[in-house]
């Protein structure tokens, strides 16, 4: 009986880990429709993102879909700017690493686009502003 009982807590946990990874399954199969015929696309844990047709979208995962964030029309950018996710508005150094944001600077337009990793975000960042080059 004892013996039993130890091994109650280890199927919980293999029961929640199964869970946790189902649920991670259909976000990412969520994720691969919803950028389908993307150009360059981005999913980590601060959402996802998708370039195509010169238009860049983003979006959070919640309560089982995608919410749209927001969107950015790549031929009016004229500066992106690596700063931090949540405080302040300094831009962040080339060495910097963790959870960050990509700001998108143009005409009279400012948004926010939220990353995991600060080295996804600095590529991205590079590859919008080759790809709002070559629209010009």
């Amino acid at each position: 009986m004892l013996h039993g009982l130890l091994w109650l807590p280890l199927l919980l946990v293999f029961v929640l880990l199964a869970s946790l990874g189902w649920l991670e399954r259909r976000r990412q199969s969520l994720f691969r429709t919803w950028a389908t015929g993307a150009e360059l696309m981005k999913l980590d844990g601060c959402g996802g993102a998708q370039l195509k047709d010169g238009h860049l979208l983003w979006c959070s995962f919640e309560a089982g879909r995608f919410q749209d964030q927001g969107d950015f029309d790549i031929c009016r950018l004229e500066l992106v700017e690596l700063m931090a996710l949540a405080s302040g508005e300094a831009p962040l150094t080339k060495e910097s690493q963790g959870q960050c944001r990509l700001r998108l600077v143009g005409k009279n337009l400012q948004m926010d686009v939220p990353f995991s990793d600060a080295q996804r975000a600095k590529n991205w960042g590079d590859e919008l502003m080759a790809r709002a080059r070559c629209d010009l």
